[in-house]
């Protein structure tokens, strides 16, 4: 027998967006059912994506820094040569994601959000039946957020199965692959390669664009392909991947030369795509931008009181805005006056070094006379030296409007630069100027001085440089 309920709000996918529009709504005091259907509370962000990736690429640093001492040493440090049981690591990663997991599961508990667990699909733009362990539910509610995430890109001749894989499947692999192929070289791609390979594995990547991380401007990307050539990484720009089988990957290499490519595993790293299919959007007569629901700047779609967050509503696809986009949703339901409309969406690749950029970057000014560029180098910081992040090219980057230095865009690679994130989209958000950033006395010794030295140069008198 089929259960039937009604709700106020109902909410469809428990990812960032989701889970946080349901704990927003409980504590605006609106009835809300949440249905996760399929990766768990936390969605793809913390099941199968950048939570455990961090896990596991901060296990892959240690291993590293281990081997670093092993023979010769590091620092006046010694140690035998590490090994590793890759199962280990994954099951203390899996439980990392089951202590976050309990800990979503109490905040909506405590928000009095109804959580339910099954496949939606939709029969109108306000009603879905609910595939659920103990029997079909239909639900039907005045207000629904869609917030279905997206999915890994999969290439015709090359489907996910056995030895070809997608970021899901690397991240819980039972053993380290002696030889592994990477195929698309964006920040997905080449943050699980640079893990394996610190691991021990010998790693390929295979990339259609002429360089790696092809939205990034190059000064960003020189000193995490100097990490890769010094490693050993094998590089195929310009190339394009073929099929896979016996152990072999077939690719044509810029010059239109065919090479067939040593592999134990084939990960399959093209982007990610809207999930749009499976569960009756066909149904609910909203309108499309391209492969992505289109949204106002209230996050609400052509239907009345049909809302989409996350990356079901385009670039960039982000936990933190669907996050942002999820409280916002809430709050116009509760009557608040609200609009999505951030200066800035930072965005960080955790590949060696690591890059950040928010706002404005060179590729975004090029032509133009009235922007102020000054770039500090790393290398000239205490804390990055004291802590061996100042010898592989890093520096933070300030853009600035001529007229009233007015910050456009702040962008760094390095090691640890990710923690710098915050505080460059905090200074946009905010409107600030040269000055302010100038005038903040920065801690030291910490790797933020950068970017009080970039101001002050970008001002005309930084000190250390």
């Amino acid at each position: 027998m089929t259960q039937t309920l009604k709700t106020k709000v109902l909410i469809i996918g428990a990812g960032t967006g989701g889970y946080v529009a349901g704990i927003r709504c409980g504590q605006l005091g609106l009835d809300t059912v949440l249905v996760d259907g399929g990766d768990g509370l936390g969605g793809t962000c913390l099941n199968v994506g950048c939570i455990p990736s961090k896990a596991i690429i901060h296990a892959a640093g240690k291993f590293e820094t281990v081997a670093k001492a092993a023979g010769d040493g590091t620092l006046g440090i010694t140690a035998s040569s590490p090994a590793i049981d890759l199962g280990q690591t994954v099951a203390w990663k899996d439980g990392i994601v089951r202590k976050l997991n309990a800990g979503v599961a109490a905040l909506l508990k405590k928000a009095k959000v109804k959580v339910i667990k099954g496949w939606a699909t939709f029969e109108d733009a306000k009603t879905c039946r609910v595939e659920t362990a103990d029997g079909p539910v239909t639900i039907s509610a005045e207000h629904v957020i869609l917030a279905t995430g997206s999915e890994p890109v999969e290439l015709p001749f090359l489907p996910f199965g056995g030895d070809v894989i997608s970021s899901t499947e690397a991240l819980s692999l039972d053993a380290v692959p002696n030889r592994l192929v990477v195929v698309g070289g964006g920040y997905i791609g080449l943050e699980l390669g640079i893990a394996y390979r610190k691991l021990g594995a010998q790693v390929a990547i295979v990339e259609m664009a002429d360089r790696i991380l092809p939205l990034y401007d190059k000064a960003l990307t020189d000193p995490v392909m100097k990490w890769l050539t010094d490693h050993g990484v094998e590089l195929h720009l310009g190339a394009r991947a073929g099929g896979f089988g016996d152990g072999k990957l077939s690719i044509t290499t810029k010059d239109g030369e065919p090479l067939q490519l040593d592999a134990d595993k084939v990960l399959v790293t093209v982007g990610r795509r809207p999930r749009t299919q499976g569960w009756g959007l066909e149904n609910m007569g909203v309108a499309m931008a391209g492969p992505f629901v289109k949204v106002d700047d209230r996050c609400a779609t052509s239907m009345r009181n049909v809302w989409a967050v996350g990356d079901l509503t385009g670039e960039p696809m982000l936990a933190h805005k669907g996050s942002a986009q999820g409280e916002v949703v809430a709050e116009i339901i509760a009557g608040h006056d609200k609009r999505f409309d951030p200066v800035t969406i930072a965005a960080v690749c955790f590949t060696e070094p690591e890059i950040v950029s928010a706002g404005l970057g060179p590729l975004d000014v090029a032509g133009r006379d009235d922007v102020i560029t000054a770039v500090f180098p790393l290398a000239a910081i205490g804390r990055a030296l004291a802590i061996e992040a100042g010898e592989d090219g890093g520096f933070v980057r300030v853009l600035a409007s001529k007229s009233d230095h007015r910050l456009l865009g702040v962008q760094a690679v390095g090691q640890h630069v990710a923690e710098l994130s915050n505080s460059f989209a905090q200074m946009l958000e905010m409107g600030a100027v040269l000055e302010d950033v100038a005038g903040v006395i920065h801690v030291h010794p910490t790797l933020g001085e950068a970017f009080h030295e970039a101001s002050l140069r970008a001002l005309g008198h930084a000190i250390h440089i």
